[in-house]
């Protein structure tokens, strides 16, 4: 993942993707991660390292079982430092993750350059604790992976020099992860029934993404979001109605709404005369922001100071908030489930995960959704929803069983290296049905999708 500084072209990115190796089934994986090594050489073109020719030998491809797997995963794309030991086998031995709430309420959201010096004090404790949890040291480790992106550039790089020089310094494999892959796969931890192809709903603070998983690396993406994100939505809303932001403002609006009357306000549902997936919530942050100026709710009074009447106002907007918010999710998903069942009708999962798929309102809405079309819900664990390790580090299993990975990082690699991080990075490619008419999408700057990369260099292959 190392390159010059901008954008790459598609050729160079696909170039970088040939060490995605196809096999022919899933039961002769490491007997073919056995005989890599012989031509290595010709085979891997690093997506993290310099394009070197040295020979990576190493006995962690000889693994005769993937239970023996022991993946370190290391996450900094936004506001958590977080990293995890996971076994091949799903067990995981440790989790640790260093929160920024308190940056949160000082600068009343993410401050990526705040964000960066906290992932960097916080690095190399959260590493060093999760080997400690584990009860293992680094040598132990089969692999390294690390959020290569979507996310902040200068979060993601803390992260990346940290898996960079664990990874040099004790010759192991390294694995770049996709974000928001890691929110789906995840799923596959905490529910081994779990088989693709199945239905996902990914949400989070910076993004809302339906998708139909067919196989691992290959997703279809039905809707995402074409300018503001549910979570973001949520954030606000807690910051303007004075909620306390330590916990992010999900979990705290979510409290205050149960108070409130849901059908109060009579806020407008986002896009609804849009015949597609896709989501948009500035429309609904404007009203809510409206609505509290009409009731004069002063945000810097703190809910625990404000009046019974000035409670009872900011409960009804929360409650009002909430509903349609979680109304904009349910018409788009059902949108969505159909689409997928056309495409694949052998689905019976339907995965919510990210930070916004620990709010309990919104997961037992969209398991009505998934039992009227048939389908099961799956929903990881709350701690397992919002950015973790865990996620990572699993993800980076299942690459790695498939043969995905860089082998370690040079030697001599220069301290000043620049990194090819992927700030805007799609999953999957784009259904047609679901392209947006609206002219907010955000295209610019984008790195094509993984899907894509993987595709491209398997034929190549081929």
């Amino acid at each position: 993942m190392v390159g010059v500084a901008g954008s790459l072209s598609n050729t160079v990115l696909l170039h970088r993707f040939k060490y995605f190796i196809p096999f022919p089934s899933f039961c002769n994986k490491l007997t073919a991660l056995s005989k890599f090594r012989q031509h290595r050489k010709l085979q891997f073109h690093l997506n993290f390292a310099n394009f070197s020719t040295t020979q990576f030998d190493s006995h962690k491809t000889h693994l005769a079982n993937v239970d023996n797997l022991i993946v370190l995963g290391i996450e900094t794309s936004c506001d958590d430092t977080a990293a995890a030991v996971v076994r091949g086998n799903g067990e995981i031995l440790s989790q640790v993750v260093s929160s920024q709430a308190d940056l949160l309420v000082q600068y009343g959201g993410v401050a990526p350059k705040m964000a960066e010096e906290a992932h960097s004090k916080a690095i190399n404790r959260v590493t060093q604790s999760a080997l400690d949890e584990a009860n293992l040291t680094a040598k132990d480790l089969s692999a390294v992976a690390v959020t290569i992106g979507p996310g902040l550039s200068l979060c993601l790089r803390v992260g990346v020099r940290k898996a960079r020089e664990i990874a040099r310094s004790f010759q192991l494999p390294l694995i770049g992860v996709h974000h928001m892959e890691a929110h789906t796969l995840v799923a596959r931890l905490t529910d081994r029934n779990l088989q693709f192809p199945f239905m996902a709903l990914l949400i989070s603070g910076g993004h809302n993404l339906l998708i139909l998983a067919r196989d691992l690396g290959h997703y279809i993406q039905l809707g995402t979001t074409i300018d503001d994100a549910i979570g973001e939505a949520y954030d606000k809303t807690a910051k303007w109605l004075g909620l306390d932001m330590r916990r992010s403002g999900g979990p705290a609006v979510e409290e205050l709404a149960r108070e409130g009357d849901s059908e109060s306000i009579k806020f407008k549902t986002p896009m609804l005369h849009h015949k597609d997936c896709n989501f948009s919530y500035a429309g609904l942050k404007t009203q809510v922001k409206l609505a509290i100026g009409s009731k004069n709710i002063d945000a810097e009074i703190p809910l625990s100071l404000a009046s019974s009447h000035d409670r009872s106002s900011r409960a009804d907007i929360a409650a009002s908030f909430q509903r349609v918010a979680v109304l904009h999710l349910e018409e788009r998903c059902e949108r969505a489930i159909e689409w997928a069942l056309k495409m694949e009708p052998s689905i019976k999962y339907f995965v919510v995960s990210g930070g916004v798929a620990s709010n309990q309102y919104v997961r037992a809405r969209l398991e009505q959704i998934a039992k009227n079309k048939g389908l099961q819900l799956v929903c990881p664990p709350p701690s397992l929803c919002t950015d973790n390790g865990v996620m990572v580090a699993w993800t980076g299993i299942e690459h790695f069983q498939m043969g995905r990975f860089d082998p370690p990082p040079p030697a001599d690699e220069p301290e000043d290296t620049v990194y090819d991080l992927r700030p805007r990075w799609p999953l999957g490619e784009e259904y047609a049905e679901g392209k947006s008419e609206a002219r907010s999408m955000r295209k610019a700057r984008m790195h094509p999708s993984l899907t894509s990369l993987i595709q491209g260099s398997t034929k190549q292959l081929l």
